[in-house]
């Protein structure tokens, strides 16, 4: 594909403004991409391009000194000179010339728990180093755009610092910076927490059995030294950081270390991705640790994983455990969003397109060939590890040789079983149990001169994997469960000739990615695996090309460089998608400017809510019995003392604004000197008096009995859901059922209500996170608080102007209303906002003044009315133990009303408590936020 010049620059241009990338500075004027889609496929196109202009450097790079793992890793670490050069020798397109290369990369640090490097020392100051060619290193081997260093341990324990200062310095040289971990952290860390409890669990093999009081004794050890050692790669991390550096944190090593960033630089690029399969959240939910674990991960800006159904099951234990939401994007917490994808992994695929040719793999092709004629060949490469079913694979071949005695001696299955973990019990009985059914298998269908099975309890060099991939028939991969599994790629890139068939595990990774082109089997069924060995050696050859085909054109497109570039280029995007989404988040709340105004007024207004603002935390899932206390809420007793002074306080009138019912309110606030407005202000009381109605007076209820119906029908279906039946509305609560089923029916209860009970009635669905709530039109906190005033004002006989307003809640958006009420008003060339009009009696209006230019409402000519209702009496709402009270009958003057407010812009504090997407001003983290706030206006309280 040929892009020009002019698309270049822009290309180039837009990458940056986007992704934030120091240098790539052009003398052309960019295109601006508006979308996140757009940016994206720039960057792709990018890529691509450049891919194209360095082929040509590649192969010069890399065709001499063949592939032994010293000189391929060798050229990864040292071609930067021979970059630089080519990349100054470039001439300017149209003009848009190309400053200095280096300055153009941006650094990527990469964080794994091993270094691609082993050190081995040689004396006091002394190392050598062995460069381990993995899938990482192979992946970010071919990322030219980025200036790629490694951090992470080096495997081995150096106590002395003569010897860490000899490695630090040996490694730099590989662009390495090591992590030391002292023998007892890597004992509790590594072979603790990481490979006894995360790695089974990850694989669906569970937490350990074998002993499950001492596991539960080690467990907290093992995770303390986990949390620990994540520590220690966050400090060296942030000893090395530079700003606008990506961070990218791998594997379940590492699942602490994005919230350790983030804790010590909140602007820090973080992406953390997962090797292995992420299980299900009834998996994941069984480990002690998952909620701190998850929350932790959620600190990244962007979290990978290779497949989709693993990206599921993470938003699923987030949604589940954590009672977060999850999106299509990822996982939404109070505003903030951690995106959530996949990215399939793949290989270097022409490394061993370009091996295939080289004369010691055309050797070593030649004798197996002459070594095995006549005969069909299947391969199995696989780590001796319980996930990779091997005994399952071995099984499946002795079924097919007893159904089909013709292929006993036309087939040989070569099984290449690395040893892995040789000092674990359970490693070494799976060694044994493979060693004795080889045996057996080989000894019934054996003879003196072939064997069905040859089985290596060993590697192979990188050579003779390639000749043996190259003159296999047939590839067996029966992993029981993989994150991916590269075997199946490594084959595909070298049956460019032989065009042989792939047997696929379902439950590998790989799996979602060659599915089409690959025979799928289920290793557990070993009828079906056998079945699946027979038709894969008789398959016609033009079926066997076309599967091929479509495998062949996937390993070669989704290379490791293109998975590496793709995650790295969407973790930028990632950061321009947060920018744009945190500007529109409510700044945190100045305690100290709000308290300082506070003392300085003579008249203050605060408004609270009460859940979640003024109770105790519970719990989003309702474990510990939550629930039960969610349904009768509490005043926290921390609050108390402080509401108590600021309730005493003469020059302070506090209103309690709760959709709860009055009875909740009474319980909690009884022995305070302040305001009640129950049900989202309908019913009103000062403590001391009775209740009143702010209703209107022609306020339609006849619509309860059918929604009431509606709400107990979907209780007694959907388990943990019940509904409040109030005076004003009727509530359905699913917070505590089953996430997915709760979702389900809250849907169908919609839909319900729309096309019956409320069709055609003038009234209000309000959907809350997780509940559903009718009231009729108008009945918001922001449509009572006028009438709230009205009476305060009447009440108290106010003669001095309200000059200082503080309302804390956290409500939901339909009630918003109530933040933007008491701002100050727009000039009067500008139209006013729309206030939701509420039908009220016609009795006493207060004014709200025009704004003067300092921005206060001040007490001058009248710019427009607002009507304060009467608290009409309504005896179709009575009250235990009382009766409802209306307003007494004289009414406040003009003149008195006009003096109710006088706000200057910089006296009016509105908060949202844990709702990041909201019309207030301000933000306050939680309730212990609140607290916070009130104990310092205490402290400011003159008694």
């Amino acid at each position: 594909m040929s892009i020009s010049s002019q698309e270049i620059c822009i290309l180039h241009n837009n990458n940056n403004l986007t992704n934030g990338m120091p240098g790539n500075k052009y003398n052309c004027s960019p295109g601006t991409p508006r979308t996140r889609l757009e940016r994206l496929l720039r960057e792709r196109e990018l890529r691509k391009f450049n891919k194209s202009l360095n082929d040509g450097e590649t192969d010069q790079l890399s065709t001499h000194d063949s592939f032994s793992p010293d000189s391929e890793t060798s050229t990864w670490f040292n071609d930067e000179e021979s970059l630089e050069a080519i990349s100054a020798a470039r001439v300017s397109f149209d003009g848009c010339e190309r400053q200095d290369f280096r300055a153009s990369k941006q650094r990527l640090l990469v964080v794994a728990n091993r270094l691609p490097v082993s050190a081995l020392r040689r004396g006091k100051d002394s190392w050598q180093l062995e460069i381990s060619v993995g899938g990482l290193v192979s992946a970010l081997l071919g990322v030219k755009e980025f200036e790629t260093r490694w951090i992470g341990w080096a495997g081995v324990n150096v106590p002395d610092e003569i010897g860490k200062e000899a490695l630090t310095k040996a490694l730099a040289e590989k662009r390495c910076i090591p992590v030391f971990l002292d023998e007892e952290i890597v004992h509790q860390y590594y072979n603790g927490y990481c490979n006894n409890i995360l790695w089974p669990l990850f694989h669906y093999l569970g937490l350990p059995q074998e002993d499950r009081l001492a596991t539960t004794r080690s467990f907290q050890s093992q995770f303390d030294a986990y949390k620990k050692a994540n520590q220690m790669f966050a400090d060296v991390v942030n000893e090395h950081y530079e700003e606008g550096d990506v961070v990218w944190c791998h594997d379940y090593h590492l699942m602490f270390l994005p919230k350790c960033l983030k804790e010590r630089n909140s602007k820090m690029k973080v992406g953390w991705f997962l090797h292995t399969p992420f299980p299900s959240s009834e998996i994941h939910r069984t480990l002690p640790s998952r909620s701190e674990l998850l929350r932790s991960v959620l600190a990244a800006d962007l979290v990978g994983f290779h497949t989709y159904d693993y990206a599921r099951h993470f938003v699923s234990a987030c949604t589940r455990i954590l009672g977060l939401e999850g999106t299509p994007e990822g996982v939404e917490d109070q505003g903030k969003l951690t995106r959530v994808a996949a990215f399939p992994i793949g290989i270097d695929s022409d490394r061993f397109i370009r091996a295939l040719e080289l004369p010691q793999v055309q050797d070593h092709m030649k004798e197996l060939k002459e070594r095995f004629a006549g005969r069909k060949v299947m391969l199995g490469v696989d780590r001796l590890d319980m996930i990779k079913g091997i005994p399952q694979k071995i099984l499946a071949f002795e079924k097919f040789l007893e159904e089909n005695p013709d292929w006993r001696d036309k087939v040989v299955l070569l099984q290449i079983a690395v040893p892995t973990r040789t000092d674990v019990p359970e490693y070494q009985k799976l060694t044994s149990q493979v060693h004795e059914i080889v045996g057996r298998i080989n000894g019934r269908f054996g003879t003196l001169t072939a064997v069905p099975i040859h089985h290596l309890d060993r590697s192979l060099d990188f050579h003779a994997l390639c000749a043996l991939y190259a003159v296999t028939d047939v590839a067996l991969v029966t992993s029981l469960r993989d994150g991916m599994n590269l075997v199946s790629y490594e084959f595909v890139a070298c049956q460019a000739s032989k065009k042989g068939v792939l047997i696929l595990s379902e439950f590998a990774g790989a799996a979602q990615s060659l599915g089409a082109g690959a025979i799928l089997i289920n290793p557990w069924n070993v009828t079906e695996v056998a079945s699946s060995i027979g038709y894969a050696l008789n398959m016609p050859a033009d079926e066997r090309e076309k599967r091929h085909h479509h495998n062949f054109i996937h390993v070669t497109t989704h290379t490791s460089q293109e998975w590496a570039a793709t995650f790295v280029s969407e973790l930028n995007d990632t950061i321009v998608e947060a920018q744009l989404r945190t500007r529109q988040i409510p700044p945190l709340l100045p305690i100290e400017v709000a308290v300082d105004h506070y003392s300085q007024s003579s008249n203050r207004l605060l408004i609270l809510g009460f859940n979640a603002t003024l109770t105790e935390p519970v719990d989003t899932l309702g474990r510990k019995g939550n629930q039960i206390k969610e349904l009768e809420p509490k005043l926290r007793p921390d609050l108390q003392e402080p509401l108590k002074k600021l309730c005493d306080d003469p020059k302070t009138t506090i209103v309690v604004l709760s959709g709860s019912d009055r009875s909740v309110l009474d319980d909690n606030f009884g022995d305070y000197n302040l305001w009640l407005a129950a049900e989202n202000g309908m019913f009103l009381r000062v403590t001391k008096g009775d209740w009143m109605t702010t209703m209107p007076e022609n306020l339609n209820m006849e619509w309860v009995d059918s929604v009431k119906h509606v709400f107990e029908y979907f209780t007694e279906r959907t388990p943990r859901s019940h509904f409040e039946l109030r005076e004003t509305s009727v509530i359905w609560n699913y917070k505590y059922a089953d996430v997915e089923f709760g979702r389900l029916q809250a849907r169908d209860l919609l839909q319900h209500l729309w096309t019956g009970p409320i069709s055609n009635a003038s009234l209000d669905v309000v959907q809350g996170s997780r509940s559903v709530e009718v009231r009729s039109v108008g009945v918001t906190k922001g449509a009572a608080i006028d009438r709230i005033l009205g009476e305060i004002v009447h009440n108290k006989g106010m003669k001095e102007p309200i000059d200082y307003v503080l309302c804390i809640g956290h409500f939901l958006a339909k009630d918003e209303d109530i933040y933007t009420f008491f701002e100050p008003e727009l000039p009067s060339e500008v139209p006013a906002p729309a206030r939701p009009h509420v039908p009220t009696p016609v009795r006493t209006s207060v004014s709200k003044l025009q704004v003067s230019k300092s921005g206060s409402r001040a007490a001058a000519r009248p710019k427009k009315q607002r009507s304060f209702s009467t608290i009409e009496r309504n005896s179709s709402y009575p009250v235990t133990g009382g009766v409802l009270q209306s307003m007494a009958a004289d009414k406040m003057s003009l003149q008195e009303g006009s003096s109710v407010l006088d706000l200057q812009g910089d006296n009016y504090f509105s908060c949202s408590v844990a709702r990041k997407r909201s019309n207030s001003r301000y933000l306050l983290g939680s309730s212990d936020d609140v607290v916070k706030l009130l104990r310092e206006l205490a402290d400011h309280t003159q008694s």
